[in-house]
């Protein structure tokens, strides 16, 4: 059984292209595949293995104060979906281009799993407001499942998010509006800069539909959640679209 792990973390990184030499060295020692990301705000993982071979990576992060509050989401398959280790430096771990969207400063309000399951049920949060999710992934993704009546962008690219989102901000200022993603790391940012720019009745999903499957299943979610590897994508029990040994 392969183990799958999805994690970011926002910290200042010094001197990115020493820990991106670092992971991949540590990562081809275990035989690890995937995609790690580096960059001077912090680090964005997509890696899968030997469980043994992940917890020995995560446990050498963790011993650094700097990712000691690194948040992991798990799933499993039978063969590895990544055909390659890659290990990139970039300006952002998730690309956004926009001042005031920086996690490293502050982080936006977000709501837990089962709180917004609550919430769901009942049709408003606890003061009895609207409760409108917001998909910030592109139409790609979308394609395979979302929230019940979540509102959805005809966007390919997440730096067009504030532009698609302009007409509808209006309608949404008597909700309260749930941001979410793949595993929270697009909401970290897109949450802070829509909340600068005025939109202040706007959450963060915290740990995305992957902490939502994992903690409350897929009840008011239709579909499954895109992954970026060759499982395409995962149901509400976390199992892949494909595997390639099923």
């Amino acid at each position: 059984m392969i183990v799958n792990i999805a994690a970011y973390h926002f910290t200042v990184i010094d001197d990115p292209p020493q820990l991106a030499a670092h992971l991949r060295e540590q990562a081809q020692a275990l035989e690890l595949r995937g995609t790690a990301l580096v960059a001077g705000e912090g680090i964005n993982l997509f890696l899968a293995g030997a469980a043994a071979a992940v917890e020995t990576l995560l446990d050498g992060l963790r011993a650094q104060p700097r990712f000691a509050g690194l948040n992991v989401k798990y799933s499993h398959s039978r063969a590895q979906p990544f055909a390659r280790l890659k290990v990139k430096l970039k300006q952002e771990i998730i690309a956004f281009r926009r001042e005031h969207a920086s996690p490293l400063l502050q982080r936006a309000p977000s709501v837990t799993p089962d709180t917004l399951e609550r919430w769901l049920d009942r049709g408003s949060d606890d003061n009895g407001r609207p409760v409108v999710l917001l998909d910030t992934r592109n139409r790609e993704e979308v394609g395979y499942g979302s929230f019940d009546n979540a509102l959805t962008l005809p966007i390919d690219n997440f730096t067009d998010l504030p532009e698609a989102l302009a007409p509808h901000r209006e309608a949404l200022r008597e909700a309260t509006v749930v941001s979410f993603c793949t595993g929270g790391i697009r909401c970290e940012k897109a949450a802070l800069w829509l909340r600068a720019d005025g939109m202040d009745n706007l959450l963060q999903l915290d740990g995305g539909i992957l902490s939502y499957f994992e903690q409350v299943g897929g009840k008011h979610y239709q579909g499954r959640c895109f992954v970026f590897d060759e499982r395409i994508a995962l149901d509400p029990q976390l199992q892949p679209l494909h595997d390639r040994d099923a």
